[in-house]
């Protein structure tokens, strides 16, 4: 039986989305954080539960052969990546995994595996970042992002996620606040002012959206003479934006916002499409993968002039606008208002005249739509990470749509909804992976359910 701070020799077989290797020690599983498929090492059991353990090295004996340099100082302390210890081949082979067990585990589904999209740029492809800010002793400002559960600033000096010109602008922004003496939020206490730093970037315009989150509007006269500056010195900025929240929550935006600088909204493309992009709205992270599997979902939808698609949980619009020119009518779903507000310009800005938005929770809309007698050829969810709710499901089986592409966020929830569906009627039949989050455990899911027919 394990003890904490046995030391074992370990062989690592797996990973799990958190960047954990996995090996067998005594029969018992143990986790250890920062290892790859292949290394062995001496590992000290630092916590045991009733069947696993938890473990950190102590020495590598063997490296293994998909190891590399993580590039980042701030790598195993901040919260945001998982896999930079190994290769991105690596990375690709062990999220396609992921996908492939959450199916035939816990969907105890069979649908054709077609390998996985791995991103064309696996650095720098973040199109929006969320700084916290802190203080050091002498009050200077800086930014990073939270340690592993927790809500501890980790000082990042250049994230290799985000474009430099993130960096660039937070760097200058904090040390025009510092200058003025605006202090940092801190949540223990609930005071201070300065809380977030939140930009947006289209990837194909370069324009840029810079939110301060502050806890008051009590200094606006100092943001607004900062927001001039700042915009004055960086072109690409277009809007400058004070959000804010005064409530001691982990919720990041508050409910209030005035535009200091610019505009209240920065434009993008996105499948030929021209998108605006306002504070609240949602907006794929990685612009360039989500047009390759917007383009795979229109592939696994097989639309006809005809059809009628309903696009759940549409965001700003972009999926359904993408596809709004090869069918007859487009049903966008959405319960944020500011998204339906965006997906309804955006369909005016592009000339698209047969698409109708609606403000409203995807089951409340489902339920709606089947009542009235819509029913939709082809529909494609694109939910939360928690997936639909089995009413949601229930009445997408009921509109009897020919086709249902599922686009998750979460394989296992995405395995849950189609197992699901598979008893309503449909059968799982083609199913992608696409990693649009390079060096973190997230990775995204597209899947292709038919109408079993005389169901």
């Amino acid at each position: 039986m394990l003890k904490k701070n046995d030391v074992v020799t370990l062989e690592i077989t797996g990973l799990t989305n958190e960047g954990n290797g996995v090996g067998k020690a005594d029969g018992i599983a143990v986790f250890v954080p920062l290892t790859a498929v292949g290394d062995v090492i001496e590992c000290r059991i630092v916590k045991v539960k009733k069947s696993f353990c938890y473990g950190i090295i102590e020495n590598i004996i063997t490296a293994s052969a998909d190891r590399c340099e993580d590039g980042c100082g701030a790598f195993g302390k901040c919260g945001g990546c998982s896999f930079r210890h190994i290769s991105y081949e690596a990375e690709l082979r062990a999220k396609e995994e992921f996908v492939y067990s959450a199916f035939t585990r816990i969907g105890k589904l069979s649908p054709k595996f077609e390998g996985i999209i791995g991103s064309q740029n696996s650095e720098h492809y973040r199109n929006k970042v969320q700084f916290p800010i802190a203080a050091d002793e002498k009050g200077r400002l800086f930014s990073g992002f939270y340690a592993k559960r927790s809500h501890r600033v980790i000082r990042s000096e250049g994230c290799a996620l985000i474009p430099d010109i993130f960096t660039e602008i937070c760097s200058r922004l904090l040390e025009l606040c510092t200058e003025r003496k605006v202090t940092a939020y801190d949540e223990e206490s609930g005071r201070g002012l300065l809380r977030h730093i939140y930009m947006r970037k289209g990837a194909h315009s370069g324009e840029i959206m810079v939110c301060i989150v502050v806890t008051s509007a009590k200094r606006r006269g100092v943001f607004a003479e900062i927001a001039e500056q700042i915009c004055g010195e960086f072109a690409q900025i277009k809007s400058f934006i004070m959000n804010i929240n005064p409530d001691r929550t982990n919720v990041i935006l508050g409910k209030s916002s005035e535009v200091l600088c610019g505009r209240e909204e920065i434009y993008d493309e996105m499948c030929g499409n021209r998108i605006a992009i306002s504070l609240h709205s949602f907006y794929q992270i990685n612009t360039f993968q989500a047009e390759r599997v917007y383009e795979l979902a229109r592939e696994y939808a097989q639309l006809k002039p005809t059809d009628t698609l309903l696009d759940l949980y549409c965001g700003a619009g972009t999926i359904g606008l993408s596809m709004a020119a090869g069918v007859k009518k487009l049903i966008g779903v959405e319960i944020v208002a500011p998204a339906i507000d965006d997906a309804k310009k955006n369909a005016a800005a592009n000339g698209i005249k047969n698409a109708e938005f609606i403000c409203a929770d995807a089951e409340q809309a489902a339920q709606t739509l089947y009542e009235r007698g819509e029913l939709p050829n082809v529909i494609i969810a694109d939910p939360a990470r928690k997936g639909c709710t089995p009413e949601t499901l229930k009445y997408i089986a009921k509109m009897s749509p020919e086709r249902i592409v599922m686009i998750s966020c979460n394989p296992s929830t995405a395995a849950r909804d189609c197992a699901e569906l598979e008893k309503l009627g449909y059968k799982a039949e083609q199913c992608m992976a696409a990693d649009f989050f390079p060096r973190t455990g997230h990775v995204e899911t597209v899947v292709l359910m038919s109408r079993v027919e005389g169901k």
